[in-house]
Order: C-alpha cells, then structure tokens, then sequence
C-alpha cells in the first residue's frame, strides 16, 4: 500500500513556538504550568507532564513554578489575573491569535457590534468576545450562517478564530449582507490553517483512504477530518498509530496521510510507519 503525506501536514509555527517555550520552561526544580492544555493534543499534553510541565484548571492551583499562557491565549481578565500572581509568566499565545484579539478590540473601539466567527466556548473565541466586550462591544458568537442574529444594524465588523474555513466565514459575512449591511470584516484565519485545507483537499481526492491524525479536541484538525470526508469516503480521524485498524484499508492501493497545527512530527511519522507496515 502506497502511503502519501499531505504537502502540509503537522505543526505549525505557533504550536512549535508553545512547545519549544514550554519545554524551555522545565527546569527540574519546580513544576511548569500551563492554564489549561498548552495545545489540544493529549499526546504531547501527557508527554509535557512527563517532562514536568503541568496542566492546570485554573489560576488558584498554580503556587510555584512559571505560568504558561496557552497557544490558544486567554481572556484578558484571565491575563490580568496571571500577572498578579507575581510568578514567572511565559506567554504562548500564537502570535496569529494574538493579531486577532487585537482585531477584535479594534472593531469594537470602532464602535461596531462584533460579529465572531467560531466554535462557541472553544478558548480562543472566548478570549475574542472577551476582548471585544472590554471595549464595550455588544459580541456574538457565530459558529454558522444560521446562526447570524436577523436584528443587526450598522456599523458591524467581523472577527473570526483563526482555524476557520474561509468558506464559512464567507457564507456569514453573505448573511450580514443580505440584511442591507456591509460589514468590516478582519480575515484573522491563519495562512498555515489554509494550506493544510488546501492540501488535505486535494490529496483525499486522489487516494482511497485517508489518514487525519490530530488531537480530537482540536478545532483544525477536526476541520481536516471535515473536509476529507467530504472527498473520500474512507477518511479515518485518529489520535495515534495504535488507533489504526487494518481492516479499514482493504482494497486500498493509495491512502493519504495529513495532520492538525497541533500535531508534532514524531507522532505523525508513528502513523506512516504503521501504515507502511501493514
């Protein structure tokens, strides 16, 4: 069996960025903590702890050792907070996400009701509408066209989570158009969410299976599996190589092979050496 590796696959700046500061922050003495998962992969949340770096489910467990703010940014409540704490602190947050708090603040300084384009609760939408409403925006969620409030009325700008489809938040700026509104809209997906789409597309479309390998709490690599599945009838979303079963690939001469900006090279070449096994 042919095995294929999408032409972008894997970790992307950001997520290196976070592991290589994290990893930096354990020094052996005190633990590291990260205020949540530094990236949504278990795996290498399970490998940082070995290592010891900590997750914690909030500020109040943390009493020794350097703070990681997560890749996926927080609130900035939650960043005033880490600050007077008077530990460490080592911000994470993926400069992307970062440009998008940013322009989130930004629209609402404006005066626009923001409009935000995401998973509801997902942390880095949190921390969009969080930002927004600090400066004293009226903010609302959007994860679908379907979901655009029908009461809207000028100014509006736009702000979406950076592992968006552009297809989507496309379809939802057409749904504030077609209410008389021509919105502002800040395009804050990041350029690496859409080459892995791009690439993920376009390989499922030449294969017989395809392999997505990911965290399953991850929001880009959950959108990979999306599109896959779309193209390719036998699109397997998977954690690690031990998931992998044989008999979905029966038949196959060609499977392809891509992974969410949360996974690291060591996990996905486990994957294509098991698939080469088999």
């Amino acid at each position: 069996m042919n095995v294929v590796l999408a032409e972008n696959a894997g970790a992307c700046y950001g997520v290196q960025r976070a592991l290589d500061m994290a990893l930096g922050a354990a020094d052996g003495k005190f633990a590291a903590h990260t205020l949540g998962p530094l990236i949504h992969n278990p795996g290498v949340v399970k490998e940082l702890a070995d290592r010891g770096v900590l997750e914690a489910g909030s500020l109040d467990e943390i009493t020794e050792g350097t703070i990681i703010i997560r890749s996926h940014g927080v609130t900035p409540e939650v960043h005033d907070a880490v600050e007077a704490k008077g530990l460490p602190v080592l911000d994470a947050t993926c400069p992307h996400v970062e440009r998008a708090q940013k322009a989130a603040a930004e629209l609402a300084r404006k005066g626009c009701r923001v409009i935000v384009v995401g998973e509801a609760g997902h942390p880095e939408v949190e921390g969009l509408r969080a930002y927004a409403r600090r400066e004293g925006a009226k903010v609302d969620v959007v994860p679908t066209p379907d979901d655009v409030p029908s009461d809207l009325r000028a100014p509006i700008g736009v702000v979406v989570q950076t592992t968006q489809r552009r297809e989507n938040l496309d379809a939802v700026v057409g749904r504030i158009i077609e209410q008389g509104i021509e919105p502002e809209v800040k395009r804050t997906i990041c350029s690496a969410t859409r080459q892995r789409q791009d690439a993920a597309a376009k390989l499922a479309g030449q294969v017989d299976a395809m392999v997505v390998i990911g965290g399953r709490n991850s929001s880009n690599t959950t959108r990979l599996a999306e599109i896959c599945s779309a193209t390719c009838s036998r699109a397997f979303h998977i954690e690690s190589a031990d998931e992998i079963d044989p008999s979905w690939f029966t038949g196959c001469e060609t499977v392809g092979v891509t992974a969410g900006a949360s996974t690291p090279e060591n996990q996905i070449a486990a994957v294509v050496e098991r698939l080469k096994s088999l």
